[in-house]
């Protein structure tokens, strides 16, 4: 099992082509384990020309997890609402330092970054405070932090709480993923026997809905990146669905908005998900925007 040690945590991580090539390092968002990036679209990025590295944040998948560390996610926003600090057993940054960490165990001195969701507000964060290591920045269906912009439908957001509820069975575990990626998922393309089959999978590598609360907890306690997208210096790729209830597509005009000569792309019909009938369009993004570099 490849992990390497970041920060005193053990890190999982995936590779795919040849390591000559430039790296894309592919984050995932919250709760959400590597395999999130399929193996298939992995392949295409790696037909292009790249050398793809995927890994387990901290507190998910085959990463180490902070079990005991207490979290409650219904406080941190009750202190958020009152204007409170938040108290966490970590932020956004330090998920942040974890992925630079890794690409330093594995040689590498700066990558094309991509993030899904909260994976994109970790990407958002290595090019604001590592701007050195990130070539391009690239964020999938995310937002900026701000509270005005790419909230969740008040349904969606009550089911993705219903995740870091423990359940005792397995039938449970996956019956809980499955009506949580229908809710959010690109609905004219929902494939419940796939999403079933990756849930059955996903539950099996792991499960962990304290790690889950914690990870709600870090982005609640990192507040608003506006003002650090704003000095960003580097290509960046906004992608997102206008059929996305969980991270609103406002979240994705404003990352574009802030980050001076951003990119968007909006894909019609696209949830908060990547099936399989989007992973051209999400690759191309990725590629065409690695191409941009200048020179």
């Amino acid at each position: 099992m490849p992990t390497t040690q970041v920060h005193q945590l053990e890190i999982y991580f995936d590779t795919f082509g040849d390591p000559t090539n430039d790296t894309t390092l592919l984050v995932s968002g919250l709760g959400a384990q590597c395999p999130v990036y399929d193996d298939e679209l992995c392949a295409l990025l790696v037909a292009a020309g790249h050398h793809v590295v995927r890994y387990d944040n901290r507190d998910v998948g085959l990463s180490t997890h902070l079990d005991g560390v207490p979290a409650d996610p219904m406080s941190a926003f009750m202190a958020i609402a009152s204007g409170e600090p938040v108290d966490a057993a970590y932020t956004l940054s330090d998920m942040a330092a974890d992925g630079i960490g890794l690409l330093d165990s594995l040689g590498i001195g700066s990558a094309h970054v991509v993030g899904s969701s909260m994976g994109g507000m970790i990407a958002q964060t290595m090019a604001i405070e590592h701007p050195d290591r990130v070539a391009t920045l690239t964020s999938l269906y995310s937002t900026t932090g701000e509270p005005d912009v790419g909230t969740p439908d008040p349904e969606v957001l009550t089911s993705l709480l219903s995740i870091m509820v423990p359940q005792e069975t397995r039938d449970g575990r996956v019956a809980t993923a499955v009506e949580l990626a229908r809710l959010i998922g690109s609905p004219d393309v929902f494939d419940e026997a796939r999403v079933r089959e990756r849930a059955e999978l996903l539950v099996d590598r792991s499960y962990d809905p304290d790690g889950v609360s914690r990870q709600m907890v870090a982005i609640l306690a990192s507040g608003s990146r506006a003002e650090g997208l704003a000095t960003l210096d580097l290509p960046t790729m906004v992608l997102h669905g206008d059929r996305d209830p969980l991270v609103d597509i406002s979240g994705g005009r404003r990352t574009a908005e802030l980050v001076p000569g951003a990119q968007l792309r909006i894909f019609e019909g696209m949830g908060h998900d990547m099936p399989p009938s989007y992973w051209e369009r999400i690759a191309a993004g990725i590629i065409d925007n690695a191409a941009s570099i200048p020179g």
